[in-house]
């Protein structure tokens, strides 16, 4: 019995050994590789660039009070369609206290003169009709008469102005009433009744009492990378993608390139816009964002490959291709290319539609896995 047991350790104590060794082996032992093949295709290649930025009106302006005030009463509301000459607002005049006091003196001074004028027009027009003057000399006395009159017309008029902005002779309120100058949309009030204007002078640009624009011509306004504008010129065609408006593209003619550009972040941008085409069912905001994708080139129908198949000599500017000419045999084949997006190369000699191009190697432990 003891005999019996001895035998079945030294057996197992053999099978355990060489196991392990066995096991060791095989772990050493290197898998072989193997690698996917690829095949060209035929396809399109187009090779493009994006830019950013935003849909505006082409003709966008502010509308701004002549006279200082307050806003005593608004007429309209943003998205509310204007002629030319129709009422925004009306400003109620705050006169300044100074120019009130000097307008009203020189009224005073008006009346004075002209009593005095009047006094002496008269008694030199007796002294006239009985022939004791000439004409000549009472012609004098009668043009002083008259320039007193219309001192007084015009400082009455000064004063009326500077009260409430109206005048005898215009016969309507003219400055107080805030008008549009333009046919279009009223995209924006920022003022609201009750708020102070400042009227637009030399030393002031003006309160703004709306912004007005023509939303039946729309802009792109955006900025290009400087490494892609000396691809660019007048009249290429774009294509918009508005974030606001889903599964809708819309064309655009590259109208304006900038000459000078502006670096941000570290990078020269240039400011670039183009007409929109707007289809009659879409109504399009301004300040829309969006992204303009600009073709630069174009290959249609031309055999194409993976640029990550393309391999580049260390020395040179020669490019290659390892084709298959045995399973998992592969040799070096140089090519010549074209086009590129980024994605796909196109191949204008060198390949076949039948070869195949090695590509990436396969896992074999990770396909083995996927098996069991």
């Amino acid at each position: 019995m003891k005999i019996f047991l001895r035998i079945i350790l030294i057996i197992f104590v053999f099978i355990l050994v060489f196991g392990g060794i066995f096991f060791l082996y095989k772990k050493s032992k290197k898998q072989p590789v193997a690698f996917n093949t690829e095949s060209p295709t035929i396809s399109n290649i187009v090779q493009k660039t994006v830019a950013t930025g935003s849909i505006i009106p082409r003709r966008e302006i502010t509308i701004k009070p002549q006279v200082s005030g307050i806003v005593s009463e608004i007429y309209v509301e943003p998205g509310a369609h204007v002629n030319k000459g129709d009422l925004i607002a009306k400003v109620k005049i705050i006169p300044d206290m100074v120019a009130l006091n000097a307008a009203e003196s020189r009224l005073n001074k008006a009346h004075l003169q002209l009593e005095d004028a009047k006094l002496v027009y008269n008694r030199q027009k007796k002294v006239y009709e009985q022939g004791v003057i000439p004409e000549a000399e009472f012609q004098k006395v009668r043009i002083e008469y008259n320039a007193a009159l219309e001192e007084v017309e015009s400082s009455e008029n000064n004063l009326q102005l500077i009260k409430e902005g109206i005048t005898k002779k215009s016969g309507e309120i003219s400055n107080t009433l805030i008008r549009s100058t333009i046919e279009g949309m009223v995209l924006d009030v920022p003022v609201e009744v009750g708020t102070s204007v400042i009227q637009t002078n030399a030393f002031n640009e003006g309160t703004t009492i709306a912004f007005v624009a023509d939303m039946g011509e729309m802009i792109f306004e955006g900025k290009i990378d400087e490494t892609e504008v000396g691809k660019l010129k007048e009249g290429m065609y774009l294509e918009l993608i508005i974030g606001a408006i889903e599964d809708a593209t819309f064309g655009a003619e590259l109208e304006y390139i900038a000459p000078k550009g502006i670096e941000e972040n570290g990078a020269v941008q240039f400011e670039i816009r183009a007409k929109v085409k707007i289809a009659e069912n879409y109504f399009i905001r301004a300040g829309y964002s969006a992204n303009a994708d600009i073709v630069l080139d174009k290959r249609d129908s031309v055999m194409v490959i993976s640029e990550g198949l393309v391999k580049f000599e260390e020395e040179g500017d020669s490019t290659y291709v390892e084709v298959e000419t045995a399973p998992q045999v592969f040799e070096k084949r140089f090519i010549e290319t074209g086009l590129s997006d980024g994605i796909n190369i196109e191949v204008t000699s060198g390949l076949e539609m039948e070869d195949k191009i090695k590509g990436a190697e396969i896992d074999i432990k990770a396909q083995g896995q996927q098996e069991g």
